[in-house]
């Protein structure tokens, strides 16, 4: 299929790569020049504007919209929907709130264009690995986009979950509890490390024990152990954890719909402690972060 692509960060960029790979046609837009000119040498048509952009597509149009979540994100879905027709689609693939885009959407209802809300998780390594998609939206609209959910995601990484707004909330979700298996794992290597009975133990080591075979292997200790290779001691890493949204949302709805979710609220309070008094913990945290979303760490 044809689709565009408005956004070439790292997230953007590497989609774009990844359908250009599996055979879909892209149209590519960003406000970089030089992003653009990547796109270009990867195989991607570019647009400088997206009146231009739009009229390089093929109806049903359909764009994927790969911004920061917030007001560039809502002001570019509501100018692409001034430009589209009915049954046109719109995939927002940021992290926006999910009551903000169903709020955008009964905006723009009256225009008959589609959105689409794909929470998107793979980082850095969603160009080689898929992006887990968790997708909201009608029906038709996202069958009008289904070829390219299907390219993006790895077998099984791709699920419709509800109507519009539902992939945000599902996406919202899944990052919080990624939040409590982050501060697990740091909580666990800072008990290991700091050991009385056993100091200076090979954290790298333990970590790559752990990888295979025992109940708490996973992506994140991959990553971890990766990590620990090329640092063991984390130095020049500030421990300080940004909080991107996502872990506070989750409790808002948490506390809506009365669930207790205690780990997932000490994980988002233990992100907001790093930026006090910080913790070889908060180190391990900050480099999680980075290695599996490429998410910019403070050095010392």
């Amino acid at each position: 299929m044809k689709i565009g692509m408005i956004g070439l960060g790292k997230m953007g960029a590497n989609m774009t790569e990844r359908l250009l790979k599996g055979g879909h046609e892209v149209v590519a837009y960003d406000l970089s020049v030089d992003a653009l000119k990547a796109a270009a040498s990867k195989g991607a048509a570019t647009a400088s504007t997206l009146a231009e952009l739009t009229g390089k597509l093929d109806s049903p149009k359909a764009v994927w919209v790969m911004l920061p979540a917030g007001k560039v994100t809502d002001s570019t879905v509501e100018e692409l929907a001034g430009m589209f027709s009915p049954g046109d689609v719109i995939v927002d693939g940021g992290n926006s709130n999910y009551k903000e885009w169903i709020a955008l959407s009964e905006k723009i209802a009256s225009s008959g264009v589609g959105l689409v809300d794909a929470g998107t998780s793979g980082g850095v390594w969603g160009l080689t690995e898929g992006y887990c998609l968790m997708v909201g939206g009608a029906k038709e609209s996202v069958a009008v986009v289904e070829p390219a959910l299907l390219t993006l995601a790895p077998e099984g990484g791709y699920a419709h979950v509800g109507p519009v707004g539902a992939g945000h909330f599902v996406k919202m979700v899944h990052n919080g509890i990624e939040y409590g298996l982050m501060q697990a794992y740091a909580e666990g290597f800072e008990i290991v490390k700091k050991s009385l009975a056993f100091p200076g133990m090979d954290l790298y080591a333990i970590a790559e024990a752990w990888r295979s075979g025992t109940v708490i292997r996973s992506w994140l200790l991959d990553l971890i152990a990766e990590g620990l290779k090329k640092d063991a001691e984390l130095e020049g890493v500030q421990p300080y954890v940004e909080d991107t949204g996502e872990g506070r949302w989750t409790l808002d709805a948490a506390i809506e719909e009365s669930v207790p979710a205690p780990v997932i609220a000490e994980a988002l309070f233990a992100r907001f402690q790093s930026r006090g008094e910080a913790t070889y913990a908060d180190k391990l945290l900050a480099m999680m972060r980075n290695e599996f979303g490429g998410h910019a760490i403070k050095t010392e």
